[in-house]
């Protein structure tokens, strides 16, 4: 038995998945099933099967009738800045939209969250202050900014 994410796309989802691949390491497309001769759609992608770093996902071309929502996001764990900018501006280039929080919308309108490994270990931190610091610098926040939270973090009231 297997579980793996299973995504609705209008029309996009062959390149879409092109795209994530492209972005993600260990990453790669598994197989495309084509609309067959005879149908409106012969030809283009009917599903696309591919792996993103390690996680199988699916994806089917099946109209308009369910776009997605911020119910469903990816969270990809970063760590550090440098990743978090690479990961963050790839999914948001060609009409992606930032979100707050770390979250975005990619041009298809799935949502991401990209998060750098710093954020959770400072909003864990032991001292209820220190956390409490980063949680409201985080806040305002669109894409993660690591040296904010860590210097949000260590002010002194």
């Amino acid at each position: 038995m297997t579980i793996s994410p299973f995504l609705w796309f209008d029309d996009q989802a062959e390149q879409a998945a092109q795209r994530y691949v492209e972005i993600f390491p260990n990453s790669s497309i598994l197989s495309v099933a084509r609309y067959p001769e005879g149908s409106p759609q012969a030809g283009t992608a009917l599903t696309v099967s591919f792996v993103l770093d390690g996680q199988e996902v699916q994806a089917l071309n099946g109209g308009p009738a369910f776009p997605f929502t911020e119910a469903f996001s990816f969270a990809v764990s970063v760590p550090d800045q440098a990743e978090c900018d690479r990961v963050w501006d790839a999914l948001i280039a060609d009409g992606g939209e930032p979100g707050r929080c770390g979250w975005l919308k990619d041009r298809w309108g799935l949502s991401w969250q990209v998060v750098p490994t710093a954020l959770p270990e400072l909003l864990n931190d032991p001292d209820p202050g220190r956390a409490g610091r980063a949680m409201n610098a985080m806040l305002t926040m669109d894409k993660i900014d690591v040296a904010a939270l860590h210097a949000a973090a260590d002010a002194r009231a």
